[in-house]
């Protein structure tokens, strides 16, 4: 019992880490968003195409079955805000799952 603890709390951990990555997404997203000249360089770089390369797969995958909510002008893209409530439901899962055990 103690193993499923430790392993659903690395699970866990993991996670969080994974939102972590995801909020890093969101503010590269909104500095390229708003000042369109700026582009990362350095070490700088080396932490946006490791945060792209982790949350590109999902969230195409996402965007590919969620369309975009069209609002006049523009569209808001629904896949992020998917897999961030997707998240926090495995989360929800796995606490409950760690209480049963």
């Amino acid at each position: 019992m103690e193993a499923s603890h430790s392993i659903i709390s690395i699970i866990n951990s993991l996670l969080n880490i994974y939102i972590l990555i995801l909020v890093i997404r969101v503010v590269l997203d909104l500095v390229t968003a708003f000042a369109r000249s700026w582009r990362p360089t350095g070490p700088v770089l080396l932490l946006a195409n490791l945060v792209y390369s982790l949350t590109d797969p999902p969230l195409r995958f996402l965007r590919q079955r969620i369309p975009a909510l069209n609002l006049g002008s523009f569209g808001i893209d629904l896949s992020f805000l998917a897999l961030w409530f997707g998240i926090m439901i495995v989360q929800y899962l796995l606490a409950i799952l760690n209480r049963l055990l």
